[in-house]
């Protein structure tokens, strides 16, 4: 690079360093405008990592930076595998950029890829630097464009290796009780195993910010694992003890940080019968050996977790019914976090199919506008709805990665217009109207 460049180049960082300086001590105020365009280098990342303050949590609340915090989010579980390529590498900033654009603020994300094509871990303890420079990325461009990260730590399905992947290094390596899947939660050394994975993860030191994971506050929570369930046991014993080891493990090494176990929120064996029948009914002949008041009440979880499918739990309902449900399941979930739990809850997974049969976009728009009428209602008064993050949101041109739910933002503008104006209601509550259209201008003026 000409020397002449080198020099107009680090004027340019340094008014983005005090920009960002700026940013930071008032608030979240929106600042994109203002920024000039840089190539991603990960410099201005290790300044604005450092200077965020962690989302903390205060009885049922989120709070961040004195303010109560509510989030309108998304799931987009494929950023880390994008990010290793250089050729699908720009899936992730173009998906940074455009949530940024519909004032969304946390994404749900994988940090596991066990053992499958672009592992992060290959085998017990042994992992892909390539694949964990990925990872890093994807942080510090969460960092750059104001997004905090929910990270997933682990899978009950068997996408990207799941338990079904631990299992069989324990079964190849000898060490293994039996080959049931369910052994992840009570064979001792897959729960080593496991712990490796959550200690190196937790300390890695990100190339590009130069802080390690567990004190970079970019990221909001941990999550244990995607909709853990134990069917083997369904008393729930196996898979409490599993979540009380493993959060009180993560919170040993990283107290800075909120942690979820991830379930999907049914009720089980210590719930009360008319919780139960909140239960989606026929579709599950059991509650998969979760339980979830017991679950949410292990004192080192500091939220609760909640999904909902009304067209897969209730396959032939009318959409009528499916809306019936899903209202039902929210609110007595949010209850519980008012009541017993005294917790945030948070819808981590909502969605609709397109792959159902009589399927249209305006039941989505049904459906979405629910939870977030649930949502916003909660905030408005206080309450223990701490956000919801729609699955999936995807870039252009992923069709492979495409599931029935994923929603291409730009493809849909009846969608981007009902993110948009959610993530204005909640930014109302945490700043006041006017307050809310000078820190999302670009979206809620």
């Amino acid at each position: 690079m000409a020397v002449g460049n080198g020099l107009i180049l680090y004027h340019i960082l340094g008014l983005a360093s005090c920009i960002a300086l700026v940013y930071f001590s008032l608030g979240e105020v929106d600042l994109r405008d203002a920024l000039p365009s840089l190539p991603f280098s990960g410099g201005a990342s290790r300044a604005a990592a450092a200077s965020l303050p962690f989302v903390e949590r205060r009885g049922k609340r989120l709070f961040l930076d004195g303010r109560p915090f509510y989030i309108n989010g998304w799931n987009s579980y494929w950023l880390m595998d994008l990010a290793v390529e250089p050729n699908t590498r720009p899936r992730v900033s173009s998906m940074f950029r455009t949530a940024v654009s519909m004032g969304l603020t946390v994404c749900r994300t994988w940090a596991f890829n066990d053992g499958s094509y672009n592992a992060l871990q290959l085998s017990p303890g042994h992992f892909d630097e390539r694949v964990f420079k990925a990872l890093d990325r994807v942080v510090a461009e969460a960092s750059e464009h104001g997004v905090r990260l929910i990270l997933s730590l682990a899978n009950n399905l068997d996408a990207y290796g799941g338990k079904r992947q631990y299992v069989r290094w324990a079964w190849e390596e000898g060490v293994g009780l039996t080959a049931s899947n369910d052994s992840f939660f009570f064979d001792p050394a897959i729960r080593d195993y496991f712990k490796v994975y959550l200690k190196t993860l937790l300390t890695r030191k990100n190339h590009l910010t130069g802080l390690e994971y567990r004190d970079d506050p970019t990221i909001l929570a941990w999550e244990l694992m995607n909709e853990p369930r134990c069917t083997s046991d369904p008393s729930g014993d196996t898979l409490q003890r599993w979540m009380e080891e493993m959060s009180a493990y993560v919170k040993s090494i990283d107290k800075k940080h909120l942690l979820t176990v991830g379930t999907e929120g049914f009720y089980g064996p210590t719930s009360s019968q008319e919780k139960l029948n909140i239960n989606p009914g026929e579709w599950f002949p059991n509650n998969y050996g979760a339980d979830f008041i017991r679950n949410s009440k292990i004192q080192d979880i500091d939220f609760a977790s909640v999904h909902v499918y009304p067209d897969n739990w209730l396959q032939h309902a009318s959409l009528d019914e499916k809306l019936k449900f899903m209202t039902r399941w929210i609110t007595a979930h949010v209850e519980d976090g008012d009541g017993e739990l005294e917790k945030p809850v948070l819808v981590m997974e909502f969605g609709l199919s397109h792959q159902v049969e009589g399927f249209e976009d305006a039941h989505r728009d049904v459906l979405y506008r629910a939870v977030y009428d649930i949502v916003h209602g909660s905030a408005r008064r206080g309450g223990a709805a701490g956000g919801a993050l729609v699955w999936q949101l995807a870039a252009e041109g992923m069709e492979e990665y495409h599931d029935g739910f994923s929603i291409v933002p730009s493809e849909r503008p009846s969608m981007m217009r009902l993110i948009k104006e959610q993530s204005c209601r909640l930014a109302a509550v945490r700043y006041g109207e006017e307050g809310a259209r000078k820190v999302l201008k670009t979206v809620c003026a």
